[in-house]
């Protein structure tokens, strides 16, 4: 057993323990144990379980994100105060400004990956859990919390046809191909990089400020829209058809998590914040941030034909 594999060995049991939960579960709600469709549901529910345990992490996300978007007019300021400025020592006394701005802030620049990085051990634990079946089933063997038992109904194990534990690309290789699993690979795969571009693209369109948009971090995150989608494109070529059911069911949660907070609690400046506060208005609900206007003081008006009458002053005694 490799490093690698004694960091996952942990994560490997927790996936096969829940994913055996809910087999469990649904068995015993009448479905049968070993259709492919039953197993198609017990990852769903494993993402269920992950996703809701990071909404914690999510809100976190969201603060940060509001916070690096904040401190852009700053960000721009120090950039000007340091540029045409290459020698070291300006370059460490920018470095530790910017880590003042963000500490401030309470943000940094790798909040935006937190869940992500979160999930990709629970991700590559899927991955060798699913891609062991076979060799598993072949050794009588089980594998995490799985039963030898188990892992043979996993292993034979179909939904339209494609096993839930077979890829796209050792199918061609071997030139045994299934054609069931290359045509649910592909669909899967172009479902997986759809919903992964559609939610980062909603973020920029709408849920940033002009400030931000206009940033140097945001030149990033359009290099990241197309990038990311067609690294797990390209990736996904070699992901059993388990988890690119996995991750397309965790891209489709995110993209309705991110919908119901751009709709919601947009970023202040923000397209879809504008769009906010005109539903509210039509609504006939109070502006958010709006200044209450201070009633005037109204002088009462003196009656006609009445005549003020001037104040008598004291006389000094003589």
């Amino acid at each position: 057993m490799n490093f690698f594999e004694i960091i996952l060995f942990p994560f490997k049991w927790l996936v096969s323990v829940i994913m055996l939960g809910f087999h469990e579960g649904l068995t015993f709600l009448g479905m049968p144990g070993d259709s492919g469709w039953t197993w198609t549901l017990s990852i769903v529910g494993l993402v269920l379980v992950i996703r809701a345990a990071l909404i914690p992490v999510f809100v976190k996300q969201i603060k940060a994100q509001r916070g690096m978007q904040a401190l852009q007019p700053e960000m721009k300021k120090l950039q000007q105060k340091y540029k045409g400025k290459t020698d070291q020592l300006s370059r460490q006394a920018m470095a530790q400004e910017q880590m003042a701005l963000y500490k401030d802030h309470g943000t940094n620049p790798f909040s935006a990956c937190l869940p992500i990085l979160i999930q990709m051990p629970f991700f590559f634990s899927l991955f060798q859990v699913l891609s062991g079946i076979s060799n598993a089933n072949n050794n009588g063997q089980g594998i995490g919390a799985l039963s030898h038992a188990q892992v043979e109904q996993f292993d034979n194990a179909t939904i339209l046809g494609a096993p839930l534990s077979a890829a796209f690309l050792p199918q061609v290789q071997n030139g045994d191909a299934n054609i069931s699993v290359i045509l649910l690979s592909i669909v899967m795969i172009l479902a997986m990089i759809a919903s992964q571009f559609i939610t980062q693209k909603q973020i920029m369109a709408k849920n940033m400020s002009e400030e931000a948009m206009a940033s140097p971090f945001m030149r990033q995150q359009k290099l990241m829209l197309y990038i990311l989608p067609l690294v797990f494109g390209i990736g996904g070529i070699n992901f059993p058809i388990g988890v690119l059911i996995y991750w397309t069911t965790t891209n489709l949660w995110t993209m309705g998590q991110q919908f119901f907070v751009i709709r919601r609690m947009p970023t202040p400046g923000s397209p879809a914040y504008k769009e906010y506060m005109q539903r509210r208005k039509e609504k006939g609900l109070p502006i958010l941030g709006a200044k209450k206007e201070e009633p005037e003081e109204i002088e009462e008006p003196v009656a006609k034909g009445q005549r003020s009458q001037p104040q008598r002053k004291n006389r000094r005694k003589k």
